[in-house]
């Protein structure tokens, strides 16, 4: 059997690698047959493995997986027409059957007439639909060999579907009856009423029928037509499945672009929760309208909005992001809107804004809970004029951006206690988009790990492969309240710190460590000291009244090791809840 891997999409798109008796590796490798350079391919990916007549794919324990036909594998056997998808990269696996060549025409004539059919029906399929195509392409080429009176070509999935197009079609035979017949007895040759038909099928399920009517006078040579009109049928079936194959491909082509176009963004994952949130950013993006981003901090909230950015109309105006938290209230609505000469001391001459400079793109406001009521009046002017003025100016200037907002806390609740406007609220939450947090998708933990990895070790010129099973357990066992930013730093420390190709237990920072050993059942021994530490730290924080150094202090431990003991025994609920005591 000879096979072949086809790149459909991706750097090396277009390139095809034959499959003999050796093993081909896929993967970051400079020695790998396949070799892939695009984020997210490990090292040595996966193989494509000889084994029992056939070909199988195995995850070379990757950690962001390879996929056949979407579904990630681990060993799978591969079929005609599978789908690879390793990293950005997407191969087609090819085989050819041997049991195609009994079906070959036997003619000169015929081979070549199948070469021009296949290539005429291939050019058309992509201006046309399938059915024009094919069915134009097969009674031009009957037409020229067989002398007949007239042909059809009956296209459906069911017996009942032929006959339902034969009752539609003008011929001068009875196609509907025809079509049952063919399909319940397969080929036929009518003597009597000069008619032939041939069921199509591709990959063993029927698709089609082709039927042909001769005049009486062709009578004796109904069988010498009958051999050409089943080498045409069967040059009609491979015509049939390449067509279904471009345009499956095609369709494919456009999911993978979709696809990339979401990659470009740079969130990383693969949870559902993840494919969610894309999917909605993908909807969102092409429409102008205000967007309000909510999640815990380290989340990713910016990469949303650049994401929204990246994929709107005004990809190629600025994108401006403001930390509403970072800048002081006083210097805040210059920052905003820009100042003129003199407004104030300093200001000795003109500012644009970062309205101003954003204009026809997007602005980014960060922490936008933490604006200042002053300076939440004038933005909601913005939003509702389209408007706004200098510092100290008194020209009104127009503005023309779009308003991407994003904070962690509760709006809904901040503007019940008068915190924050609730008409500005609700301007701009016109479409909430709520980013989850890492413990709520933990399938995205290694691939974000990797794709980590992979960055950290080329800012810090070092060779890191992967990361050991053990420091993937862990990893997978930590709960990240700090999301993906404790995530990245966490890699990043290992790396820094690591001196093995691979990532090792050790090299991650002492809370993803302590995290593991909480959460393995390792027996009533380490579940009654972690019990202590609990009951201890309540204890001091009753006592204390809640302040976090005196409780400390009283622990004699640093502060920060309080707050790690907090956040590893799952702590703040708790120490919320509990009122100070009396005697605080």
């Amino acid at each position: 059997m000879e096979a072949e891997l086809i790149v459909i999409s991706g750097p090396l798109s277009g390139a095809s690698f034959p499959l003999g008796e050796d093993e081909i590796r896929i993967g970051r490798a400079p020695d790998a047959k396949i070799r892939l350079t695009e984020s997210g391919v490990a090292w040595e990916h996966c193989a494509v493995r000889p084994r029992d007549g056939c070909y199988h794919l195995v995850d070379l324990r990757s950690g962001t997986g390879a996929f056949v036909n979407g579904v990630r594998v681990s060993d799978h056997r591969l079929a005609g027409g599978d789908q690879v998808s390793v990293g950005e990269t997407t191969l087609l696996y090819r085989e050819e059957a041997s049991d195609r060549a009994e079906h070959a025409p036997q003619t000169t004539l015929l081979r070549a007439c199948s070469i021009l059919f296949l290539f005429r029906a291939l050019a058309m399929a992509e201006q046309d639909t399938v059915r024009n195509a094919l069915e134009n392409q097969i009674l031009d080429l009957i037409a020229g060999l067989v002398p007949c009176l007239g042909s059809a070509v009956l296209l459906g999935r069911t017996p009942q579907d032929l006959a339902a197009a034969g009752q539609i079609r003008s011929a001068p035979v009875d196609l509907s009856t025809l079509s049952l017949r063919a399909c319940e007895e397969g080929p036929l040759l009518d003597s009597a009423a000069m008619v032939a038909a041939y069921p199509l099928e591709v990959h063993g399920e029927l698709c089609g029928l082709l039927a042909v009517w001769f005049p009486p006078e062709e009578a004796a040579n109904l069988p010498t037509h009958h051999d050409a009109l089943g080498a045409i049928a069967t040059l009609a079936v491979a015509a049939l499945e390449t067509v279904r194959d471009v345009e499956r491909l095609q369709t494919e082509n456009l999911i993978l672009k979709e696809r990339l176009s979401v990659a470009e963004t740079g969130i990383v994952g693969e949870s559902n929760a993840l494919h969610k949130l894309l999917s909605l950013i993908a909807r969102v993006s092409p429409q102008d309208v205000s967007v309000l981003i909510l999640g815990e901090s380290g989340t990713g909230k910016e990469l949303v909005a650049r994401a929204l950015h990246r994929l709107s109309p005004r990809s190629k105006k600025p994108f401006v992001a403001i930390n509403c938290a970072a800048i002081t209230e006083s210097l805040l609505e210059s920052e905003l809107f820009g100042h003129e000469k003199g407004a104030f001391t300093g200001a000795i001459a003109q500012k644009k804004g970062k309205l101003e400079i954003a204009e026809g793109g997007t602005v980014f406001l960060d922490e936008i809970g933490e604006l200042p009521q002053p300076v939440q009046a004038k933005l909601l002017r913005v939003l509702q004029q389209r408007e706004f003025e200098r510092v100290g100016g008194t020209r009104t200037l127009q503005l023309n951006v779009r308003m991407v907002a994003a904070t962690n806390r509760d709006l809904a609740a901040e503007v019940r206690r008068g915190a924050f406007r609730d008409d500005l609220y609700h301007r701009l939450n016109v479409v909430a988009l709520r980013v989850p947090p890492l413990r709520e998708r933990p399938a995205d933990i290694m691939p974000l790990a990797h794709y980590f990895l992979e960055r950290s070790a080329a800012r810090c010129q070092r060779h890191v492969v992967g990361i050991s099973p053990e420091a993937e357990s862990r990893l997978m066992m930590h709960t990240w309240p700090g999301n993906v930013r404790e995530l990245e730093n966490a890699i990043e420390r290992a790396v820094v710190l690591g001196d093995s190709e691979v990532l090792l237990p050790e090299d991650l920072p002492e809370t993803v460590a302590d995290s593991a050993e909480l959460a393995e059942p390792a027996g009533a021994l380490l579940a009654s000291v972690a019990e202590s530490k609990r009951q201890l730290i309540l204890a001091a924080w009753r006592e204390t009244g809640g302040d976090h150094n005196q409780a400390a202090a009283k622990l004699n431990i640093h502060p920060n090791s309080l707050r790690r003991l907090i956040r590893t025994l799952n702590l703040r609920e708790a120490l919320s809840s509990r009122p100070p005591s009396p005697e605080s």
